[in-house]
């Protein structure tokens, strides 16, 4: 081997295990940011409940702190393995979805964690990064082609035991999981027509979804006319504190709608005290750095060498976007409330962990 085939190995091996610097600052950012607006919009709950101003902070600074574990053991390997681990982890997750509808911890009317001891665990959260693993596994290994009709039944008949484990008490899960199938299968097959079709179908089944419950039509006359239901108040005091923070806020830990007006102001509706505190100017800060994530994830996937890690950058890419846009869009009224947290900024352990998890993915591609 000559000396410039040498000198080209040995350039190759560091291009292969460079971390992609702007990715890492932007997840550092989030997390960061999540961290100093969570301690301020939960000190009121947390003294008033616990007794301690700081009792959310430090078990999300806990959960962050596991979390950016999860994302350098994750960095640190090859991502390939946990494709390879994906029909485990979606059996897994179908396995702790069922477990929820029996043995599942109730709180606020809903069934969505189990307890491991001290510890709380919420399976939708799994289920959101097993699906995107499975499905880039299902993907890749399709002995036939990806494209044409069957192909966008089957996989999406794959998608179903899941959807209908988590949607029986999470419906925003249920919807984020079917996002990001349709943006896959789209990816591997654009064909239009089709989806345009399967657009029709999906709405017909969220409609009959929809019907099925009457407290899920509640919700949707709640959303036509909050100031006319009891169950609004959330909704219309969440409006009142975007519209009271103006265009720099009242200024950080000023918030007034966070003393009880907003009920459990640190989770759905935390984007909405961000608002009142760092007015317009920190609620575009806060997208601008979403949106520059999601751009740092595209670019990722447009770069990467192999389908497998495009259509995990993508997955996680949608996740991420499905996510954010619907709690903005819940919040602001923009469509009915569907009890959705705002990614590294709303309390929530299980949700950190498994998001920066997805970024330690991310991270793992970019390497190569």
């Amino acid at each position: 081997m000559g000396r410039q085939e040498q000198i080209s190995m040995i350039r190759e091996r560091k291009k292969e295990t460079k971390t992609d610097t702007v990715l890492l600052i932007l997840v550092l950012l989030l997390a960061v940011f999540g961290l100093v607006m969570l301690f301020s919009i939960s000190e009121y709950n947390g003294r008033v409940r616990f007794g301690d101003s700081a009792y959310y902070f430090k078990k999300q600074l806990f959960a962050t702190a596991l979390g950016l574990m999860t994302m350098y053991i994750v960095a640190e390997t090859d991502y390939r393995f946990f494709v390879r681990l994906a029909p485990a982890a979606y059996l897994l997750s179908m396995g702790l979805s069922t477990a929820v509808l029996f043995v599942g911890q109730e709180i606020n009317g809903s069934r969505r964690w189990l307890n491991f001891g001290p510890l709380s665990f919420q399976p939708s959260e799994f289920a959101k990064a097993a699906v995107i693993l499975f499905l880039t596994w299902q993907i890749q290994g399709s002995k036939r082609t990806t494209a044409g009709f069957w192909f966008m039944c089957r996989t999406m008949l794959t998608l179903l035991p899941i959807v209908g484990l988590v949607g029986s008490n999470n419906l925003s899960t249920a919807i984020i999981i079917l996002g990001i199938g349709v943006i896959l299968i789209f990816i591997s097959d654009p064909g239009y027509a089709r989806f345009i079709g399967m657009g029709v179908t999906g709405a017909a089944v969220i409609a009959v979804f929809l019907a099925a419950e009457s407290y899920r039509l509640e919700r949707l006359a709640i959303w036509r006319n909050p100031e006319k239901y009891e169950k609004g108040f959330q909704t219309i005091q969440g409006l009142y504190a975007i519209g009271s923070g103006g265009l720099f806020g009242r200024g950080f830990g000023s918030s007034l709608q966070k003393l009880g007006f907003v009920p459990e102001a640190q989770n759905d509706m935390i984007f909405s005290i961000i608002c009142e505190e760092l007015g317009l100017t920190g609620a575009f800060f806060l997208i601008g750095i979403f949106g520059l994530l999601m751009w740092r994830l595209m670019v990722i996937a447009l770069h990467c060498r192999e389908l497998q890690g495009t259509l995990l950058c993508v997955g996680i890419m949608s996740h991420m976007a499905i996510q954010v846009i619907l709690n903005i869009a819940v919040v602001t009224n923009t469509i009915p409330n569907t009890g959705i947290t705002l990614p590294f900024i709303s309390y929530g352990g299980t949700s950190v962990v498994f998001l920066l998890g997805e970024m330690g993915l991310a991270l793992s591609v970019s390497r190569k």
